[in-house]
């Protein structure tokens, strides 16, 4: 799988706008997302190269969705071609990608990904923040995913929930694809 680079401007201002909105400084949220503070420096000005769990700690840290620090601006219609423009992000050691295909409005909070995963290791992921349930569909490969302690195997059209503010795990058994949305409560 290619691995396109992260929207950096969209990230950078999204960190310092929502650090702002939080009222806290860079040295804290560095030390609440477990980081260096050279490396939430580095993000701020738009450099570097943010894993998914890199930003999915410091949302957790901030108390917001993973997408409010990658989605670009909305457009009233918008059109995301397979395989163009939208924003992939790569696991740091899982050959898993996630991409954003929506988000929702503050008051709805959902988000809807197109995932792709290959066999290797699982995707290990923390909990993200309170209230977060995950919702996939299944539609080519076979994968296992679920609460770490309680990981369950689903296939083509096969549908699985469970909560996403526990730790959580996603492994290709084959090539794989499924849609997840990640609803916030």
């Amino acid at each position: 799988m290619d691995q396109p680079a992260p929207p950096l401007a969209a990230i950078a201002a999204a960190l310092r706008r929502e650090r702002d909105r939080a009222g806290i400084s860079l040295a804290e949220l560095a030390r609440r997302a477990g980081l260096a503070k050279s490396t939430l420096s580095q993000l701020e000005a738009g450099n570097g190269n943010p894993s998914i769990e890199t930003l999915w700690a410091l949302g957790v840290a901030l108390g917001v969705p993973f997408s409010r620090l990658v989605e670009p601006e909305p457009t009233r219609v918008r059109v995301i071609r397979s395989g163009e423009g939208a924003t992939r992000l790569r696991a740091d050691r899982a050959d898993f990608v996630a991409t954003l295909l929506a988000t929702g409005s503050p008051h709805v909070r959902r988000d809807l990904y197109l995932m792709e995963l290959e066999p290797g290791e699982a995707r290990e992921a923390a909990a993200h923040i309170p209230g977060s349930v995950e919702h996939i569909v299944v539609g080519a490969g076979r994968i296992r995913t679920g609460p770490v302690d309680e990981p369950i195997e689903v296939g083509p059209g096969d549908y699985v929930t469970f909560p996403g503010d526990v730790p959580h795990r996603y492994e290709a058994l084959e090539p794989s694809w499924a849609v997840l949305v990640m609803e916030h409560r």
